[in-house]
């Protein structure tokens, strides 16, 4: 297997050389990078469905999106079937740490959809220009008005679901005139307990957050500038797959950002940015009514970064840059309390206060041969860095690693190269890809993190080599006025796979734990995701739309990897005639079949699940009411599915009703 990923890569970048032979001068209208479009100023949410769903529902729209559920909110999204250590999540290009070593607080927690325009997704070396990454990245853009009509607007909107009893209250606040142009928005969401199919309630499975944001913009000349902040707040937020909860997730993130279109010159497009953000989060069980023993486990995480880019055309040559670099500090600790208030409580460090620093370029040249041929090639090179600045934390690793140096320096280096070709309604990319990324900050330098995944406590390993990945991909589409249709291929070989390795010489720390795994490196590891896909309009008010995925992920030693796609399916048939629309459909899994004893993993069977929802769009000159509601799983599956937490069930039938009421330009 390993040499048919390197013949494939051979093969592609051959197929690629040979592609440049064509040399026409024009404008190719193909773009392949997929984006969820969420809300804009022209009220995009009311051609949704449920268009106050969370980001999570949203996300899960992407044939390159799987979302990891340890309860019912925070979900954690993998790209390619891959979690966050190998892939990358910014907001605006904005690099966010998240504060808990439990990855209870993915950056998606800290927006809201009223934050949010689309979310763009790239697979592989193409997500490389936000940072080093292997599975692609996911930047989630923030609402503006600066393209609206002038002067006020705004809306207020209100949400129930009836089975979790979840209220949802926002407004929104948009103003613009010929030079300045500012955004307000506020939700506020609060759950109960959620049941599953057959009226099961799951545990600790509440939550309430607040989320605020403002972006402030003014124009002069060719030139802008830009301040936002948004401002995130959870509390008692329950879940139910884990052995503890949430008490405080707070989290602040602000940039300023300074923007020119030069009216000369090379470059046509450079934009600035300096940004900070931090991050609180406390983990606790104080609500668990049977602990062995009770803890807290706090974390922070702070960061400070920038990054300059910017777009330039020379003749057929279309060329971006971006040079960009963060300084990250992330600490957690853990405090146990024993139920003898004569014995001493214990307290260390779970991560020992990691500064981590990076500074790198992104440089991209797509050249056009015509308006049917384009090559795009893309590098990035950059310098990572870790120090652990506590003594105490260091002391703690060094009695696994004697010789360990307080201090890790990197290089870390991709190149990607991509053919497009297009034919009267087709469209094709081929393309392959290396990339490199350092281990994170837990598989560095974690100190006794329990999983209850696979019920093992992990310890860093600050030795470990780069994580490098070889990748091959195709794209084929076709697309006319009755049907879209297509497939997506990605293929990954991950050499020195990092992952954790069970040691049978260090006793756990967890009570009930089964042992200790210690993050080291596999020779290689490869991974595949498949996505088809085929749209067809049956009417001018009537489409029907369908989906199917496909992955595969095995190890050296021909183990299957954990959270990897058996067939899922989506196929949903909707109505929209003038202010009315009404959708029904289905989704589902087969039987996980391919799934991993050795990494934690179980078997989930098959399952489907039918919804329906309709909506309905009042309009009075510039006043709008929009009206939505729905039922989710129509007749009350029982299921949990491939990426859910140790098996937790998803939501039972669930009612939910949306009103927003808008007013202004």
């Amino acid at each position: 297997m390993k040499n048919q990923f390197y013949v494939v890569f051979v093969l592609l970048t051959t197929t690629l050389s040979l592609a440049q032979e064509q040399v026409k001068d024009s404008i190719l209208p193909v773009n392949l990078t997929e984006v969820i479009l969420i809300g804009k100023p022209t009220q995009l949410n009311e051609k949704q469905v449920k268009p106050l769903a969370s980001l999570d529902e949203y996300l899960q729209q992407s044939g390159r999106i799987d979302m990891i559920k340890r309860g019912s909110y925070a979900w954690e999204p993998m790209i390619n079937n891959m979690a966050t250590e190998r892939t990358i999540v910014t907001i605006d290009g904005m690099r966010i740490f998240g504060a808990c070593t439990d990855k209870m607080d993915p950056v998606t927690s800290y927006v809201e959809i009223s934050n949010l325009s689309e979310a763009t997704i790239s697979s592989g070396q193409e997500g490389s220009c936000h940072g080093p990454t292997i599975g692609g990245s996911l930047d989630l853009k923030r609402l503006r008005s600066n393209q609206a009509n002038l002067g006020w607007s705004g809306s207020l909107s209100s949400g129930f679901e009836f089975n979790n009893k979840q209220r949802i209250l926002g407004g929104m606040v948009h103003y613009k005139d010929s030079s300045l142009y500012a955004d307000a928005n506020l939700t506020y969401r609060k759950a109960d307990n959620y049941y599953a199919g057959n009226d099961k309630e799951i545990m600790y499975s509440q939550f309430q957050k607040m989320n605020a944001s403002i972006v402030s913009g003014y124009k002069f000349q060719n030139k802008l500038i830009e301040g936002s902040v948004i401002f995130d707040e959870a509390n008692d937020v329950g879940y139910p797959a884990l052995p503890m909860d949430i008490s405080l997730a707070r989290a602040l993130i602000t940039s300023f950002k300074y923007e020119v279109v030069p009216k000369s010159g090379l470059i046509n497009h450079w934009e600035n940015k300096l940004y900070y953000n931090t991050i609180t989060h406390f983990m606790d069980d104080s609500k668990r009514p049977d602990v062995p023993i009770r803890m807290d486990m706090p974390g922070w995480s702070d960061t400070y970064g920038f990054y300059s880019k910017g777009k330039a055309t020379i003749n057929k040559h279309h060329m971006q840059f971006n040079l960009n670099g963060f300084y990250n500090r992330s600490i957690a600790e853990m405090t146990m309390y024993p139920n003898d208030p004569n014995e001493n409580t214990m307290f260390m460090y779970t991560w020992p206060d990691v500064r981590t620093l990076y500074n790198g370029i992104y440089l991209e040249d797509e050249l056009e041969f015509s308006c049917h041929n384009s090559l795009k090639l893309n590098g990035s090179f950059g310098y990572h860095q870790n120090k652990v600045a506590n003594e105490f934390g260091l002391e703690s690793l060094q009695i696994f690693y004697p010789e360990m140096a307080d201090q890790q320096n990197r290089l870390l280096k991709s190149i990607s190269l991509q053919y497009k070709h297009q034919i009267n309604n087709w469209n094709f990319s081929v393309g392959s890809g290396y990339g490199e990324r350092a281990p994170s900050v837990t598989e560095g330098y974690a100190f006794y993190i329990f999983n209850s995944f696979d019920l093992f406590d992990y310890i860093g390993n600050p030795n470990l080599s780069n994580e490098k990945s070889i990748e091959g991909s195709f794209d084929v589409w076709f697309k006319n006025e009755k049907i879209k249709t297509g497939i997506t291929f990605s293929a990954f070989h991950l050499l020195d796979y990092i992952i954790g390795i069970p040691d049978n010489n260090i006793l756990p720390m967890t009570i009930g734990a089964s042992g200790v795994k210690i993050y080291n490196q596999l020779s290689y590891a490869n991974l595949m995701h498949s996505s088809f896909q085929f749209d067809y309009r049956l009417t001018d008010y009537l489409t029907w739309n369908n989906k199917l995925q496909y992955s595969y992920g095995k190890d050296s030693e021909e183990r299957n990897l954990p959270f990897i796609s058996p067939l899922q399916y989506q196929s949903q048939v909707q109505y929209k005639k003038n202010l009315f629309q009404t959708e029904i459909n289905v989704r589902g899994n087969a039987t996980q079949t391919n799934y991993s004893p050795y990494y934690g993993e179980n078997s989930t069977p098959d399952y489907a699940i039918l919804n329906f929802s309709a909506g309905y769009n009042f309009k009075w000159t510039s006043q709008k009411l929009l009206v939505n509601a729905g039922v989710e799983n129509i007749f009350d599956k029982y299921y949990s599915t491939f990426t859910d937490w140790n098996n937790i069930p998803r939501m039972g039938r669930n009612v939910f009703i949306n009103l927003s009421y808008a007013i202004g330009n």
